[in-house]
């Protein structure tokens, strides 16, 4: 409820000319102040006009004038410059510290007492809908494409910076942060922590050593992942050399196993079980890995996803995990996998290797492919698409599932474009 009260102060979410404290004065808000994230006053520096006299300095607010003391304030020398207390309910007077006879002003907030409640309906809606779905039609394209731009950016930049803290970390090589932004890619979410520090775990330079041999970038690799440890049936000619061979490498380069990697397998489709992705991640480094140098070429989303066509053969071109009969398994992966890492892959390191080089050209051809690949196909994409919003490119899409995870399902409400111009439209009416 406060940091609603907050909301409504800081953007002047009040048509009420005839304000006055709760004890008849009447109160201008010339400029509502500074919001105060850090300890003391919520709002800093603000102008405030108390019968015709003008104030500059602090305003608290709170949900009872009594948590004035709740709060420890009158002992605070940081709100002796309090020049106005806001509140919902006005329970008692609250004194300046250090005196018994001078009354802070007090301000009861002329919000309509259903503003609150239509906060509070959109905020604990349930977490399977969309709150705002009913109103967003209400709100001109403008101002919902504006947003969506700007989410997407967001998102483009947050993976794009990631790989450049890679790319510092590794001093400037983009080979080893492409190797490792690609493994996080193969995760596809679920297991893409899993997989950076996998990545992290086996440089690049010891697997090139063996980069002429699959059986022995599977084997590195699977045993790395901690897959080989619960090998008990070796009777398969494939899983026995696995595990020897890891047994000499691990020796060979002093590899130390990273722990609880935590590799996640319920409810997902067998093609995407981290065996299968660990397998095709062997057979896009076996032959050299020079994925960076090839996508700095790239200026289409088909020529982006022309880099991901390796296939398994061999044991995975006929099994999902180490156990089980032989099955009918695919050899690559399939087109909408390929566009998610043209998404998280090559989009982020052109982007990145455009804000590291001063390359203009790279950072334009990072967004001109996301905004000609098509949109993911996902619960969110629908979601959204159901609420009236259009989702024509990976543009979009990228930027729906930024607004999902970090507005909609952290219930921030009051910090996305959209919830704030519903909320304050909602305000607008109910003081009239």
């Amino acid at each position: 409820m406060e940091r609603l009260m907050q909301y409504v102060w800081q953007h002047r979410l009040w048509l009420a000319p005839d304000m006055r404290t709760v004890d008849g004065r009447v109160v201008q808000v010339i400029d509502p102040g500074l919001l105060n994230t850090d300890a003391g006053p919520d709002f800093f520096n603000a102008k405030i006009r108390i019968d015709g006299r003008t104030w500059v300095g602090n305003v608290e607010i709170h949900v009872r004038a009594s948590d004035w003391f709740r709060h420890h304030h009158d002992s605070d020398p940081a709100y002796d410059s309090v020049i106005l207390h806001v509140v919902d309910r006005d329970d008692m007077p609250v004194r300046r510290r250090g005196s018994s006879s001078e009354i802070i002003p007090q301000l009861i907030m002329p919000c309509a007492p259903d503003f609150a409640d239509r906060y509070a309906a959109m905020i604990n809606h349930p977490a399977s809908e969309l709150a705002c779905a009913d109103r967003l039609a209400s709100i001109p394209p403008i101002y919902v494409n504006d947003w969506i731009s700007a989410l997407a950016y967001e998102r483009v930049y947050e993976k794009s910076d990631r790989a450049l803290s890679l790319h510092s970390r590794f001093t400037g090589d983009w080979e080893e942060t492409c190797y490792v932004t690609l493994a996080r890619a193969l995760g596809f979410g679920i297991n893409a922590d899993a997989f950076q520090r996998l990545a992290l775990s086996l440089p690049l330079r010891a697997l090139r050593k063996h980069s002429d041999s699959l059986p022995a970038l599977e084997a590195i690799l699977f045993g790395q992942a901690g897959l080989l440890d619960s090998l008990t049936d070796l009777s398969h000619p494939y899983l026995s050399r696995l595990v020897t061979d890891y047994r000499f490498y691990a020796a060979k380069f002093g590899l130390q196993q990273p722990q609880s990697l935590g590799w996640k397998m319920s409810r997902m489709r067998p093609q995407n079980f981290p065996h299968r992705r660990i397998a095709l991640l062997a057979a896009m480094l076996h032959g050299g890995f020079r994925l960076m140098s090839r996508l700095l070429a790239v200026t289409t989303p088909d020529e982006a996803a022309a880099l991901f066509s390796a296939g398994l053969s061999g044991f995975w071109h006929e099994h999902y995990t180490f156990s089980g009969a032989p099955v009918s398994a695919p050899a690559s992966l399939s087109r909408a996998s390929i566009h998610l890492l043209v998404i998280n892959v090559v989009v982020p390191l052109l982007h990145a290797y455009g804000q590291s080089t001063g390359s203009d050209t790279h950072v334009a051809r990072a967004f001109s492919i996301l905004q000609a690949l098509a949109p993911e196909r996902n619960s969110i994409v629908a979601l959204f698409s159901r609420a009236g919003i259009p989702c024509p490119d990976a543009f979009t899409s990228q930027a729906l599932l930024r607004l999902r995870r970090s507005y909609c399902e952290t219930r921030k409400c009051l910090y996305c474009r959209l919830g704030h111009r519903i909320l304050a439209s909602q305000a607008r009416r109910s003081s009239r």
